[in-house]
């Protein structure tokens, strides 16, 4: 019986490097001929093999040459511009930043500089573009970082956020852990903290939430900003983290009182309409109040009253670890059968599945599943997950409209 034929090598690198570099080479010029972004990424690797100074000059003249065409991206070519734009950044992460940092937050700078541009010429529908930009926001951070003892460096990246206050307010935001408090610091003393304009108000505004300056924070407040009830549970909790205890309860309080400056949150109602409805962050807030002023019994109260009117896991959980030592128990016995006879059968069961608590779930689709008159957007969910244990309750589930 004849010998069947040995199999192709599997492509990977370890088989390519086995046909040697004069093969490889003349297979990436081939390849090359025919894709400028594989030619682009050989010159950068090139490059960047020959020395920083090569490398900045490659990288400047590709960020000059987007920062300067005019011509419209269509939805084909988008693509491959956000592959280019990948390749560049990687280039001055990867490559240059590690060896000449302030050389690479300059790079960085100016590849962030070319998203305004990009906007006005570049079809995004789905917001491909925008993403891609916040997804490296942490990386601008990180290099800037490194190049944090260059005064310079920092006057540039400052007034890079001057130029576009509202897309690095947004990239700011976007800059997890890697935007320091040190940092933030070193660019606010270089920026015009005082500016009126919108938008350079709320760059500023999250530079100081980043370092950690409450004062700065509050000073940029605008008179609509304290009537938000949202806005003044934010400010309440940065405060209460400051041992600020009566500042926070101005902060709250400025909610609670209709007038011109927040109309807009009394659906434009006059002073005597009465206070605008609060939301559940004010609410928490105004209870980690009661706490910070010694008041646990009243925010004790207030938890609970809160867990039966909106089945709130996180107040129930916060309620419970302040009980004594088997009082939780009982306390918990008692809001289970709460949410088991919640008016909302969807919101019961949602929190009991979600506690977990299968066993009162399971009960809860046995003795209600005929009130169910929509789809339960979790049925499939819910049901597998009680399915091994409860098995009648789970087929019950399933059979429901």
């Amino acid at each position: 019986m004849a010998r069947r034929p040995a199999s192709p090598k599997r492509l990977n690198a370890a088989s390519l490097a086995s046909l040697g570099a004069d093969r490889l080479g003349d297979l990436l010029m081939q390849a090359a001929d025919g894709d400028a972004l594989l030619k682009r990424r050989l010159r950068l690797v090139l490059a960047a093999e020959a020395g920083v100074e090569p490398l900045t000059v490659e990288l400047d003249k590709r960020l000059t040459a987007l920062a300067s065409a005019r011509a419209r991206v269509s939805w084909r070519k988008r693509p491959d511009l956000l592959r280019d734009l990948d390749m560049l950044r990687r280039a001055v992460v990867e490559d240059l930043a590690p060896r000449a940092p302030v050389a690479g937050l300059d790079r960085m700078i100016a590849w962030f500089d070319l998203f305004r541009g990009l906007t006005l010429r570049v079809k995004d529908p789905r917001g491909e573009m925008t993403a891609a930009f916040e997804t490296a926001a942490p990386e601008l951070w990180a290099v800037a970082q490194t190049a944090l003892m260059d005064q310079a460096a920092m006057e540039r990246l400052a007034a890079a956020i001057e130029r576009h206050p509202l897309d690095y307010a947004r990239w700011i935001g976007a800059a997890g852990e890697a935007l320091s408090p040190e940092l933030a610091r070193a660019l606010l003393a270089l920026m015009d903290t005082g500016s009126g304009v919108r938008g350079a108000r709320t760059a500023v505004r999250r530079l100081a939430d980043r370092a950690e300056d409450l004062d700065l924070w509050l000073s940029l407040v605008t008179p609509d900003e304290q009537g938000s009830p949202d806005f003044a549970a934010a400010a309440a909790r940065r405060l209460l983290t400051a041992g600020r205890v009566v500042e926070a309860r101005q902060a709250l309080e400025a909610a609670l009182k209709p007038s011109a400056a927040n109309r807009r949150f009394t659906f434009g109602r006059s002073p005597a309409a009465g206070p605008p409805t609060l939301t559940p962050a004010w609410e928490a807030a105004s209870i980690d109040l009661l706490d910070a002023e010694g008041r646990k019994a009243e925010a004790q109260d207030l938890r609970w009253v809160l867990f039966e009117r909106d089945l709130s896991a996180p107040a129930l959980r916060t309620y419970l670890s302040r009980l004594p030592d088997f009082d939780d128990v009982e306390a918990l016995d008692r809001a289970l059968a709460h949410a088991a006879a919640y008016a909302d059968f969807e919101t019961a069961l949602g929190f009991l599945m979600d506690w977990p608590a299968h066993r009162e779930a399971a009960a809860l689709v046995e003795r209600r599943i005929r009130e169910v008159r929509s789809p339960l957007a979790m049925k499939s969910d819910w049901a597998a997950r009680l399915a091994q244990k409860y098995p009648e309750a789970a087929e019950r589930l399933l059979a429901a409209p």
